[in-house]
């Protein structure tokens, strides 16, 4: 538990020290946010707000990481290359947004990359994690079915060999990463939703003796708090691409390596519902012409029903923690 702190603390602690640094320099560089037209209005007045603050905590987080490891000195690093590759993954994605962020507001194009570049780099990274997980890490290519423990002593796990692995390990982390992205819409919404969920992951990996994973996830959470002292309402910096599709594929390789790719399906709900919100919502107008939501994703459906940006990412802060802690409760009599 104390690389468990340490981690935590570290990256917490660098994220802050972090903001006020960097945030002048974004605004010098003018590398202020896009805000859509069709939004809601009152998000207008954001425009111009600094974006690309990912950088922020993704260097408080591996500055964590990297103390941790420096104080465990020569004591064993069983496991660290679990670890490794989280960051890794988180990393990798952090910098293909970091590379939209950049076409978007340096380039002056808003769309930022083309969906096919963007798209084909994580599933790129997902492969190569795929691949890792199972080559290198000794993962296996099974999945273990949450609640299970309810039923039988242990468990119970299913395999369909390497390319339904494959295929779903593609869908998972391209998914997340994506779905965080969706989630980055209101001002501390993506950043205190992930930290909840990183933090539940942290309980998981210790379950699953992936203390490495832990340890990142913990970083993880604790940089995303960090983040929220400049990225809550009214936020002086923004994630950008940078950050939510860093955070998503971090938590999406963290479930990998941990097997519990369906364990996220709850711990990060609120991720899977802001994506159902978009599809649903794009379906029901192709398909009858109408709306299901007044907009997509969802929590923008709450801000035009009257609620306060406040309100609505409490409320989902709080949706969040319960789905995290029915998520954990699924572990029990697994192993």
């Amino acid at each position: 538990m104390s690389k468990i702190l340490v981690a935590f603390t570290a990256a917490l602690l660098g994220t802050l020290a972090l903001g006020p640094l960097v945030i002048p320099v974004l605004h010098r560089l003018r590398f202020g946010q896009w805000v859509r037209a069709d939004g809601p209005a009152r998000h207008l007045k954001k425009a111009g707000t600094p974006t690309m603050g990912g950088i922020i905590f993704l260097n408080g987080i591996t500055a964590g990481v990297l103390l941790v490891i420096w104080l465990a000195g020569r004591q064993p690093l069983l496991g660290l290359q679990d670890g490794l590759t989280v960051l890794g993954v988180m990393l990798a994605f952090g910098l293909i947004g970091f590379i939209d962020d950049f076409v978007k507001v340096a380039l002056k194009r808003p769309l930022g990359l083309r969906a096919r570049e963007k798209l084909g780099a994580q599933v790129l990274v997902a492969v190569l994690l795929a691949v890792a997980a199972v080559l290198a890490l000794g993962r296996g290519t099974d999945l273990v079915i949450p609640f299970s423990g309810l039923f039988r002593d242990g468990g119970m796990v299913f395999d369909y060999g390497w390319w339904f692995f494959l295929a779903f390990c593609i869908i998972v982390v391209v998914g997340t990463a994506n779905a965080v992205n969706l989630t980055d819409g209101l001002d501390g919404l993506a950043a205190g939703s992930v930290a909840i969920a990183a933090g539940a992951l942290t309980f998981l990996a210790l379950a699953m003796d992936k203390t490495w994973v832990a340890v990142i996830m913990a970083a993880t959470a604790g940089g995303c708090i960090g983040f929220l002292a400049y990225n809550r309402y009214p936020a002086r910096v923004f994630m950008g691409d940078t950050g939510s599709l860093a955070l998503g594929g971090g938590l999406a390789a963290a479930a990998v390596v941990t097997r519990s790719e369906l364990f996220l399906l709850m711990i990060g709900g609120i991720f899977v519902a802001e994506t159902l919100s978009v599809v649903l919502q794009v379906l029901s107008f192709q398909l009858f012409g109408r709306r299901i939501f007044r907009m997509s994703p969802l929590h923008h459906h709450f801000e035009l029903a009257g609620w306060s940006e406040v309100r609505v990412v409490t409320v989902f802060w709080m949706v969040q923690g319960f789905l995290a802690l029915l998520g954990l409760l699924g572990i029990y009599g697994l192993g």
